[in-house]
């Protein structure tokens, strides 16, 4: 069984795993819905999607017939201005099927010119705003990437009171002091206001090489040994109050899921570091590299 959480002040308890719907991007019903199956299974009941994952939000429409009360669910717009996110929310609302959206989503909020953009008059926070208003959204969150993201989600968080934040946290990236210090000063901030924590790349290994082929969905080299994705999570759980969102591709979330049920301890730094060293892991982001920002 994996475990929940509170949702920050959501009233919602979580599983500690959640369902990324990126895995949804240009899948069939059928695969998706054996994807379903599995969440159901495990007991999964927070799903996170967003506009601009191919098919995923129609995808999951057909579940939301059935098993709407099953789950938390969760979309993001990548809109930055008014008009825009206004448009995509209920855009998302109709691919969705449903009325009433648990958590909408700014989506990759860490640029200066879109921050500036969705925080101003006619902004996409105006939007999501006038959207929880209509009742058309419950909450309303922040979501990013790169080096600068907890940076850049506190910065939001002075702004405006948004219900959850997401972030990458994985060993790699925590292995850099100045991302971890930013990390750990945002999730204080997020334990004093009651706001949930999301959690990516939990089985980030590095990106991939020139001339590589994929092997998975992502757009990153995953782990895909069981062994070391469990081991991979187990290290991502222990942390206190966080959630994990599982990977976009079908076959990480059945061994993330896998791991999550089988939590209990927590890897040792030795253990991670030489696993890592041995795998050649690689921080996905690193600042002023490769576009990370």
């Amino acid at each position: 069984m994996i475990r929940t959480l509170p949702f920050g002040r959501t009233g919602h308890n979580t599983t500690r795993v959640i369902f990324g719907a990126a895995a949804l991007y240009d899948v069939t019903q059928d695969a998706a819905d054996r994807m379903l199956d599995q969440l159901l299974g495990a007991g999964i009941n927070h799903i996170d999607t967003a506009a601009s994952y191919g098919e995923s939000e129609l995808r999951i429409a057909p579940w939301m017939r059935e098993h709407r009360g099953d789950f938390f669910l969760a979309t993001k717009t990548g809109e930055r201005g008014y008009a825009g996110a206004r448009d995509s929310i209920r855009r998302s609302l109709d691919r969705l099927g449903v009325s009433q959206l648990d958590l909408i989503q700014l989506h990759n909020l860490t640029d200066e010119a879109g921050w500036a953009q969705a925080f101003g008059e006619d902004g996409a926070v105006r939007a999501a705003v006038e959207a929880r208003d209509e009742g058309l959204v419950r909450f309303i969150g922040v979501t990013g990437h790169g080096t600068r993201v907890a940076t850049m989600h506190r910065r939001s968080l002075e702004r405006f009171d948004f219900a959850s934040v997401l972030l990458p946290y994985n060993f790699s990236m925590m292995a850099q002091p100045e991302y971890a210090e930013s990390f750990e000063h945002l999730l204080g901030i997020c334990g004093e206001r009651g706001i949930a924590v999301q959690t990516i790349k939990a089985v980030a290994r590095r990106r991939w090489r020139e001339g590589e082929r994929p092997t998975t969905t992502t757009w990153y080299q995953a782990f895909e040994d069981p062994k070391d994705i469990e081991r991979a999570v187990h290290w991502a759980l222990a942390r206190p109050g966080v959630f994990v969102n599982t990977a976009s591709d079908p076959t990480l979330m059945h061994h993330t899921l896998a791991a999550a049920a089988s939590f209990e301890d927590t890897p040792a730094a030795a253990e991670m570091a030489a696993a890592e060293a041995r795998l050649g892991v690689e921080p996905l982001f690193i600042r002023g590299y490769q576009g990370a920002r």
